[in-house]
């Protein structure tokens, strides 16, 4: 496994990316993981090298380079949680929308990444970053996923279920039964908006879980059955349309 902790080159700065790949039999179809509000870190990078050995050019980008180099949740205390939400709240769709620009750009510059194949994954706050790059870029953006995202459907111009139409990609939306962040009426509206757009995707709800569930790092949230069926779904979601 080849990996590489990257400056991109941004209309705003420099965003620090943790990029991975296999080291034989390149290029390979490139996935943009869009990270958690808690920050990029290690259990991020391990999630990344996973999709990674399966023959995919991954980058991980660190979101919040506007305002910091690096943010890590820490859990065992919640210390800093209050920091987290001030983060959280400075960045939106549109600013995630540049910052993917910047990205594409950049795997120009790399013979190992597939720049005609890119799919996109994005986990809580980022859920619905992936759903609106996915619109934002429909010729190029071929499969994209949001995992227990939230405001998916919100009273805002720049809503992701407002790009369903304009969307090329397939869509993948794993949602927690349990969730304080997307209350089950987000979870049907979301579904509504799919089947009315006639945007190739689905809603799966995982029974029992919370929100949280695909992260070993989250104690008795964690819940492996469950983890284990999201990665199924990604990996025969970015198989079929990446490959």
């Amino acid at each position: 496994m080849i990996e590489h902790h990257i400056d991109i080159q941004t209309t705003e700065g420099l965003m620090g990316s943790f990029i991975c790949h296999p080291e034989e039999n390149g290029p390979f179809p490139v996935i943009l993981f869009f990270m958690d509000a808690p920050g990029k870190r290690e259990e991020l990078h391990d999630m990344a090298r996973r999709l990674a050995t399966t023959g995919y050019y991954v980058v991980l980008p660190n979101l919040y380079y506007r305002t910091t180099d690096h943010f890590e949740l820490d859990f065992e205390t919640g210390s800093n949680v209050e920091e987290m939400f001030t983060l959280m709240a400075g960045i939106g769709n549109r600013m995630v929308v540049r910052d993917t620009e910047a990205m594409l750009n950049f795997l120009k510059s790399d013979d190992n990444a597939d720049e005609e194949s890119i799919g996109c994954v994005g986990y809580c706050m980022s859920g619905p970053f992936s759903l609106y790059v996915a619109s934002a870029f429909p010729s190029q953006i071929r499969a994209a996923a949001s995992i227990y995202g939230v405001r998916l459907v919100v009273d805002a111009d720049d809503s992701p279920h407002l790009g369903f139409p304009q969307t090329k990609a397939e869509l993948y939306i794993a949602c927690a039964e349990h969730d304080e962040y997307v209350p089950l009426e987000m979870i049907e509206q979301v579904s509504t908006e799919i089947e009315q757009s006639g945007v190739n995707g689905r809603v799966e709800l995982y029974e029992g879980t919370h929100h949280g569930f695909a992260f070993p790092g989250r104690g008795k949230i964690y819940d492996k059955e469950a983890a284990e069926r999201h990665w199924e779904r990604l990996h025969a979601l970015f198989d079929r349309n990446l490959r």
